[in-house]
């Protein structure tokens, strides 16, 4: 049995989870808060048996889309401007960060 932890963008979170429950998969979903932008992310825990691993991640794949998006920058880039105006700058959001544990034991109560 393996753990499986995909933390994605909110956006996402929803089309994850009616795919995961349409494939039979139970996942418990946590809000989470990402690093660099501070935007709204969810962690989905997932239990799966060793051979539904490689569909499990195919389905993140499918339904987590990366994509680029304009964010402001916290400080100024040119030293010689008013340091109080903010630039925009593209980054790079969205996808899935995976990762698959093993899992010694698994109980339901």
């Amino acid at each position: 049995m393996k753990l499986i932890m995909a933390v994605i963008q909110d956006k996402d979170s929803a089309l994850l989870s009616d795919e995961l429950v349409e494939a039979n998969i139970r996942a418990t979903k946590l809000s989470s808060s990402g690093g660099f932008l501070r935007s709204g992310n969810t962690t989905f825990m997932i239990g799966v048996e060793d051979d539904r691993v490689e569909e499990v991640l195919n389905i993140i794949k499918v339904n987590c889309e990366s994509r680029e998006q304009y964010t402001t920058s916290p400080v100024s880039l040119d030293v010689s401007l008013d340091s109080s105006i903010p630039y925009p700058m593209q980054v790079h959001v969205g996808g899935a960060t995976v990762f698959v544990l093993p899992v010694e034991s698994f109980h339901r109560f």
